[in-house]
């Protein structure tokens, strides 16, 4: 339901996975490359983690990929011998092309510092329309970056239908918690738009 977890958590996480020779295993899937406002979620606190995992937009919406990264000490020929393990999929050249050009964009057009900017003024504008009377009394609203939720006081799944129907496709999650996560190429125009929606499905 898209919980930011509080600041020094994941710096904490670290302290505690050091200290007691755990392995940190950061799964940023969802929260990588750029989603959150940094390139990575455990950027926000400097954090560096043994394994992390990724996927959805390292294909960049073009192609299914994913990947574990981390190193050598880790995964390096002394623990695991070239050719003992495989994947059926595993290296894939069009995945691996599509992949490595992802990466690029979102670093040669600062799509993190986007999804920063971008993600304030969209959560502030979530916001606003939380302090008004809505179909759904809402309970929070959150988020980091162009990841954001807004969470109601009762079961909010019917609502997405209506912001589908007018042209807004959000998910709802947990029955009560509708999940947003624009790409990260939206402009404040379309942010606008987005949030006229929302308003005008949400506010009696």
């Amino acid at each position: 339901g898209v919980k930011v977890p509080p600041e020094g958590f994941i710096k904490k996480v670290r302290e505690i996975c050091t200290k007691y020779d755990v392995l940190m295993i950061a799964d940023e899937i969802q929260t990588g490359f750029g989603r959150t406002g940094e390139f990575f979620g455990v950027d926000h606190e400097n954090v560096k983690p043994d394994v992390i995992l990724l996927g959805k937009a390292l294909g960049g919406g073009v192609y299914p990929v994913s990947a574990v990264v981390t190193t050598k000490d880790i995964i390096g020929p002394d623990v695991i011998k070239p050719g003992t393990h495989g994947s059926t999929f595993g290296g894939n050249p069009l995945a691996s092309a599509v992949a490595m050009k992802s990466i690029e964009i979102h670093i040669d057009d600062h799509l993190a510092q986007r999804s920063k900017e971008f993600g304030v003024y969209f959560l502030e504008g979530l916001r606003n329309i939380a302090k008004k009377k809505t179909i759904v009394p809402i309970k929070d609203v959150r988020g980091k970056g162009l990841l954001m939720a807004v969470e109601f006081e009762s079961d909010a799944r019917h609502i997405v239908e209506f912001f589908k129907d007018n042209g807004v496709l959000a998910k709802h999650t947990h029955s009560t918690t509708i999940r947003f996560a624009p790409p990260l190429i939206i402009t404040q125009e379309e942010i606008d738009w987005a949030l006229n929606i929302i308003e005008k499905v949400l506010v009696v």
